[in-house]
């Protein structure tokens, strides 16, 4: 089978945790371990979340006095690209002995006149409570929203239209390459009035960037992992529920939040909308179960999925 995992931001930086380097690269290690069960068996391209990490780096950069003014998101972005991708790729090496990783800085082509530009909603960097993030949205220029009991920094999503260099990809998993790619969603690029590609201040959803690719990449699962065991229905009330094998058609009925697992869903329900295919979400530490359909939230046209080791 053809694999494309979505790897959360969050199970990199945990909520409440410092952001600190080796940390950073011990949660890393962990995935690795999880993910190169998958690799054994399958073809494996895998993608990364860094909203933490971007909002880590933006904060220093906006107070950097050495600076004539902060570093752009786009420019963000590849940076976190680039150090996660590392992280990802030497960890991989380790647990997969003798067989190829890669890890690329990847574009993302968006739309210049996509409405997200004029409604951020993306979260990015360290939670707050809600007066220090208004104290800082107003030392800042930032926009800051509620996500959950906390406050975080929000900026701009637009959707993601094509992963610039998925041809490239494609021919490294032919040869039987794991790939890291499009971390972050890749860094955000627009096509100027020359024709050209042209970063633009933003930071794609990379659980959008993943269906996409994964669609591109005639995929045959689209895993999102993150910190969570399954979706939930009436999450933090007392009715709410496990959701374990569900249907694009029961997901879109339901209400998520749209910065955090309303993307995941709706990246899910487009994957299997779009092929037919199976979408999951759940843990990270799960990933083997989630692809025999034993754990997490399995999304398919008719809410089955049979065992991977019969396909």
């Amino acid at each position: 089978m053809r694999v494309l995992v979505a790897l959360g931001g969050n199970a990199l930086l945990r909520r409440g945790q410092k952001p600190d380097a080796d940390l950073q690269q011990d949660n890393v290690c962990v995935a690795a371990a999880s993910l190169a069960e998958l690799a054994r068996e399958h073809e494996l391209v895998i993608t990364h979340g860094n909203g933490p990490q971007v909002g880590v780096l933006a904060l220093e950069s906006a107070t950097d006095p050495n600076l004539t003014r902060p570093y752009p998101l786009d420019t963000l972005g590849a940076q976190t690209q680039g150090m996660i991708g590392y992280w990802m790729l030497q960890a991989l090496q380790n647990a997969l002995p003798g067989r190829q990783v890669i890890s690329m800085v990847n574009q993302t082509l968006v739309s210049a006149v996509d409405p997200a530009f004029t409604d951020p909603t993306k979260f990015v960097g360290q939670v707050y409570d809600q007066a220090e993030a208004e104290h800082l949205a107003q030392e800042n220029g930032w926009t800051v929203k509620p996500d959950g009991p906390y406050w975080r920094r929000v900026v701009p999503s637009p959707a993601p239209q094509r992963v610039v260099e998925t041809r490239l990809i494609r021919g490294l998993i032919r040869e039987g390459v794991v790939v890291v790619c499009a971390g972050g969603g890749g860094v955000p690029v627009i096509r100027n009035e020359r024709g050209r590609l042209q970063g633009i201040e933003a930071v794609i959803d990379k659980d959008l960037t993943g269906s996409m690719l994964a669609e591109a990449l005639e995929c045959d699962a689209f895993l999102i992992l993150t910190d969570v065991p399954r979706v939930m229905k009436d999450f933090g009330t007392p009715e709410q529920q496990e959701i374990r094998h569900t249907t694009p058609h029961e997901l879109r009925e339901l209400d998520f939040p749209a910065g955090s697992m309303g993307p995941k869903v709706e990246a899910a329900c487009h994957f299997v909308e779009t092929t037919g295919d199976m979408a999951a979400i759940g843990r990270l530490d799960q990933a083997p179960q989630i692809l025999e359909g034993t754990a997490g939230t399995i999304v398919t046209p008719n809410a089955t999925w049979p065992l991977a080791s019969t396909l």
